[in-house]
C-alpha cells in the first residue's frame, strides 16, 4: 500500500463561465448567460473525456461559479470516461475566500485539501485564478490570462500542503 507521497496529483483550474453583466444586482449574484451554461457543461464533458474526475472541488460561492460547477457536474455525469463509470461524487467545498481572491489565497485553499486527494478542481475568478496558474508555472502560463471557461491542468510534484510550483500540462477553452 502506498502512503500517497508518490501518487500522481492533478490540479485543474477553471475560470467561471460567461456571466451576465448587471448593474442592478451585486457582483456576487450575477448569473451565467445561456452560453455560459452550455460552456460549463462542455467543460465537464471535456474533463470526463480526459479522465479528469475531481476528488475535491473548491468553488467560490458567487452565483456564477456555483452555476459553473453545477454545469460541469452535469457534463461530467453525462460523459463518463472511456471504459468506465463517472466515479464517485467529489467533495465540494464552497469557499468564501475564493471570491475576489489573490493567487496566494487560492494557493492556500489548494494546500488545505485532503492529502489523499488525487485531482482537485478549483472554480474561481480572474485575475486570481490566472495569476495562480502563472505562479505555479511562470514559463508556460498564458500571458493574456484565462478566458471564461478556460481549463488549465497542472501536475504538482509535491504533496498538496507543500505546493508552490506545478508544471502546466494542458489548457482548453470549453465552448458548448
Amino acid at each position: 500500500m502506498t502512503d500517497g507521497r508518490n501518487r500522481q496529483r492533478t490540479l485543474v483550474l477553471l475560470r467561471h463561465a460567461k456571466a451576465e453583466q448587471s448593474r442592478d444586482a451585486p457582483d456576487a449574484e450575477r448569473p451565467l448567460t445561456a452560453r455560459g451554461h452550455a460552456d460549463a457543461a462542455a467543460a465537464g464533458a471535456w474533463l470526463a473525456r480526459h479522465g479528469l474526475l475531481p476528488d475535491v472541488v473548491l468553488c467560490s460561492p458567487a452565483r456564477r461559479t456555483r452555476q459553473t460547477w453545477h454545469g460541469v457536474a452535469l457534463g461530467l455525469a453525462g460523459s463518463p470516461p472511456e471504459g468506465g463509470p463517472a466515479g464517485p461524487a467529489p467533495a465540494v467545498r464552497y469557499e468564501p475566500t475564493a471570491y475576489e481572491a489573490h493567487p496566494d489565497e487560492l494557493l492556500e485553499l489548494v494546500r488545505s485539501v485532503d492529502p489523499a486527494a488525487g485531482t482537485v478542481l478549483l472554480v474561481a475568478h480572474n485575475p486570481g485564478i490566472s495569476l495562480l496558474s502563472a505562479l505555479l508555472d511562470p514559463e508556460r502560463a498564458d500571458p493574456e490570462g484565462m478566458r471564461t471557461t478556460d481549463i488549465v491542468v497542472h501536475h504538482p510534484t509535491t504533496e498538496w500542503a507543500a505546493l508552490s510550483r506545478a508544471p502546466l500540462a494542458t489548457r482548453h477553452t470549453a465552448r458548448g
